[in-house]
């Protein structure tokens, strides 16, 4: 994917882009030095170990290893694919992604969301234009939601009709194709084709980036079936990685602080008519790992909102049995119940914001909900009921990644179990403890080969190649790393202005990214100067012994069988 995009649109994009301003506005930062810090986004941590770089234009983290370019930060930490990284990074700067680029990403994909977009502005035109718009009018209005919350959201409706979005937009074979593929046209057993989406209130679903992927669509008869129609599963839509409403409450929010996971579109609109801007809906599915990896990209606080009946709390133990592979992070996930018959919207229509504020402030932990769901299942009062209360969290255990937030769990289980965590763990698989580190830097030295040195070196002072001799003799030597040494001053010979970010990124997606990527953020504590003639001493030793090994070659061909322009070369060794 990266090597669809001329490199040097990248070059001119990262040196326009200031990775600082790209972090800061995301994580904030604070100067010490000539770089800056910040606790970690992807990691939990008190004491600030993330480091950015503004004369590399590179982030780390020396205590979860993160690492990367302006594009690989919004990679990681918004979640996007690299083609959305670039373009993100294009639209902070004015730049206009190449025509070619685009085409070449997924034509077909480009031509679904322009399709998308037009449907969603055709509906959004029927509700203020169609003879049967008053009904849905009348519908909007009885649920309270004024013209901008409308307008918002994009609010349109699906005129009754079989065929209103195949005759508007299905004109030739192709473009019925395309809406087929989109998931808006329906072929019956008997070879009808027909509008998925009819006579329905419109919800145009956004990916985080604004396009239309897909629409839901809600009956505004009481016995109209079923209740929400989704579109189903397209190239450009998979419900278990999209959330209605994320892409508004981070427009509406330069930061969030925290999000609630509500269980439909009127609830997220309905709380955002009352202010209440921080809410997303799943699309017909419990919260995967693969929501809340997104959600905690955006917030360091996900709350679950969930009736308080028994249908809810098991939604809830199903949304908190998925979060289980992700908890430990730098964020708090909290479970929240409403009063049994009550859902966010009527709730925030019938007894206000502030009440369900309140309510919000309430919410569970994580931790505290784990508990009491699986207390609720044993006598705690016996031994018997300790021991199985135990034997149920184990398997549940097993899925929290290692770490303190996991210790701080079994601590807990100890408790409740009314044990030490010494006996506890006697019964608690453990994983193997990794094998002693030798000292980080004496590892670091005794890897340290010549070329190794070289590379680190342009790496991270790009602007010494300029001090290099020759490397004309070098295509000589067998030797690990010193391909990527040679292609490194090439390049900067051919682009002399290249920074470590933008070096990089040009190595993306090759197996000798991950190496190159360790190289730039290993300390160098020498000078610049230090550093320059260091380089010039391994590329003069390296050329040498190129030249040794070529003469010894020649040497041992003997004098008979050398070609004439072999004779001539092996009397300039003299």
């Amino acid at each position: 994917m990266a090597g669809q995009i001329p490199p040097q649109f990248i070059d001119e994009l990262l040196s326009r882009v200031d990775i600082v301003d790209i972090i800061d506005a995301r994580v904030p930062l604070k100067k010490a030095g000539k770089n800056l810090y910040a606790c970690c986004p992807f990691h939990n941590e008190k004491t600030p170990s993330f480091t950015v770089s503004p004369d590399k234009q590179f982030y780390h983290c020396f205590g979860c290893g993160a690492h990367g370019t302006a594009i690989g930060f919004l990679m990681e930490y918004d979640q996007l694919s690299f083609p959305e990284s670039i373009q993100e990074l294009a639209d902070t700067v004015g730049m206009q992604v190449p025509v070619t680029q685009q085409a070449a990403l997924t034509p077909a994909r480009q031509n679904l969301y322009d399709l998308m977009d037009k449907v969603s502005r055709y509906y959004v035109h029927q509700l203020q234009n169609h003879p049967q718009r008053q009904a849905f009018q009348d519908y909007i209005q009885q649920r309270g939601l004024s013209a901008e919350t409308v307008a918002a959201f994009d609010i349109g409706m699906a005129p009754d009709g079989w065929d209103n979005v195949l005759r508007t937009f299905g004109n030739n074979q192709q473009s019925q194709d395309q809406l087929f593929e989109a998931g808006m046209l329906i072929k019956n057993d008997k070879g009808r084709t027909y509008d998925r989406f009819r006579d329905r209130l419109m919800f145009p679903i956004r990916d985080r980036r604004g396009r239309v992927i897909a629409f839901g669509g809600r009956v505004i008869d009481a016995d109209g079936t079923p209740k929400y129609l989704n579109s189903p599963e397209t190239p450009i839509f998979h419900k278990g990685q999209e959330l209605y409403g994320l892409y508004q409450a981070r427009k509406a929010n330069r930061r969030l602080e925290s999000i609630l996971i509500v269980e439909g579109y009127m609830d997220v609109i309905a709380l955002a008519q009352f202010g209440i801007n921080n809410a997303v809906a799943t699309l017909g599915t419990a919260t995967t790992s693969e929501h809340l990896r997104q959600l905690i990209r955006s917030a360091p606080e996900i709350i679950f909102c969930f009736d308080g009946d028994r249908a809810g709390k098991e939604a809830a133990w199903r949304a908190a049995e998925n979060a289980m592979p992700i908890l430990g992070g730098n964020f708090e996930l909290k479970f929240m119940f409403l009063p049994e018959g009550q859902d966010p919207d009527t709730m925030v229509r019938e007894q206000g914001a502030a009440t369900f504020h309140q309510l919000v402030s309430q919410a569970q932990s994580y931790s505290d909900f784990f508990f009491a769901t699986l207390l609720s299942r044993v006598d705690s009062q016996s031994m018997d009921g300790r021991a199985r209360l135990v034997e149920i969290a184990k398997p549940y255990l097993r899925h929290i990644p290692a770490g303190l937030y996991r210790d701080m769990l079994e601590q807990q289980l100890a408790d409740h179990a009314k044990t030490n965590i010494a006996t506890l763990n006697k019964h608690l698989e453990k994983p193997a403890p990794p094998p002693p580190a030798k000292n980080a830097k004496q590892n670091a030295m005794a890897n340290m080969t010549p070329v190794r040195m070289a590379v680190m070196i342009v790496l991270q002072h790009p602007q010494l190649y300029e001090a290099v001799p020759d490397t004309g003799n070098l295509h000589q030597l067998d030797m690990p790393g010193l391909a990527i040494l040679i292609q490194l001053l090439e390049t900067m010979r051919e682009h002399p202005h290249l920074k470590t970010a933008q070096l990089l990124e040009r190595w993306r997606d090759t197996q000798q990214a991950p190496y190159m990527e360790k190289l730039a953020m290993q300390p160098l504590n020498l000078s610049p100067e230090q550093l320059e003639h260091e380089l010039i001493g391994i590329v003069s030793r390296l050329n040498k012994q190129a030249r040794d090994e070529r003469y010894t070659y020649l040497i041992n061909k003997g004098l008979s069988n050398l070609t004439e322009s072999e004779r001539i070369e092996i009397n300039s060794y003299k």
